[in-house]
């Protein structure tokens, strides 16, 4: 494909002159189906969706069907609603593009050397969204006045949702038929982020607001009366303490992920086309 576009644009180089933001999903799952839908729906003004990017073909896509390389050659902003996997497979090449990655599966970052190889070389940008958690505004700022003493992320979620390829059969079968409430990981956030890819992302998000891996922990519970996701959040530090809790639906789709994710995607592409408070 040739846009007849061969120079640097991403979405903060064409706010001046108030051209529609060009924005392409990659992965049409149950994150990019709802995001795309939206953009097509005018929900985000300023921005256009020229084209979605997903590893398999994809009947009655609300946009054309590109491959990544024909995607940088027309967007501004490539919103990833894939996987960790995604981000560490094109996330260099995005930015080297010069275009704007919006991260949605934030834990992919948890590695400081790949997160500055790609968030630090340019010219494009890494953006992350704040996915099934609140707070973080409230976080950050108490970790600017002076770093946490203690940061705990307590997660519970249907069994199901909580199995991982790596466990073994024991351990599946374990999670598969508990009866009762069962903590399933207790340890680092980086560790959870690793282990609980698809799971954790609010883990790695925290730890981006308090600016610490190492002091925040996590504990991850199984529960089989769970009917939302729920999250938990307690820090303390020199300025204060905080108890944030949120409680999901997850996805119909997609039970690993909450049912918010993609609206928070959306407000996050707001703030990019300068139109926070427009989205419907």
């Amino acid at each position: 494909m040739n846009s007849g576009y061969n120079g640097t644009r991403s979405a903060a180089a064409v706010l001046g002159g108030r051209e529609p933001v060009r924005v392409c999903v990659l992965g049409y799952g149950s994150i990019g189906a709802v995001v795309a839908d939206r953009l097509v729906r005018g929900d985000v003004p300023g921005a256009e969706l020229v084209g979605i990017v997903n590893r398999s073909p994809v009947e009655n896509l609300p946009a054309p069907a590109l491959s990544l390389t024909e995607a940088l050659e027309i967007a501004d902003v490539v919103v990833e609603c894939a996987s960790q996997e995604a981000v560490w497979e094109v996330g260099r090449q995005v930015v080297d593009a010069g275009r704007d990655l919006l991260v949605s599966s934030v834990g992919a970052l948890s590695d400081p050397v790949f997160a500055q190889r790609i968030a630090g070389s340019g010219p494009g940008r890494v953006v992350c969204t704040h996915g099934a958690v609140g707070g973080l505004d409230l976080l950050a700022a108490a970790r600017d006045a002076a770093p946490f003493d203690r940061v705990l992320v307590r997660s519970t979620k249907s069994p199901g949702s909580l199995v991982q390829p790596w466990m073994d059969a024991a351990q599946q079968h374990r999670i598969n038929t508990t009866a009762t409430r069962l903590r399933v990981f207790a340890g680092s956030s980086a560790e959870a982020a690793r282990l609980f890819p698809k799971s954790l992302n609010v883990a790695a998000a925290v730890s981006f607001a308090v600016s610490d891996w190492e002091t925040v922990s996590v504990e991850l519970y199984a529960d089989p009366d769970a009917e939302l996701t729920c999250h938990e959040i307690e820090a303390s530090g020199p300025i204060g303490r905080y108890s944030i809790k949120i409680e999901n639906l997850p996805s119909a789709d997609n039970p690993r992920t909450s049912a918010v994710v993609p609206y928070s995607i959306l407000r996050t592409l707001a703030h990019l086309t300068g139109s926070p408070n427009l989205i419907a």
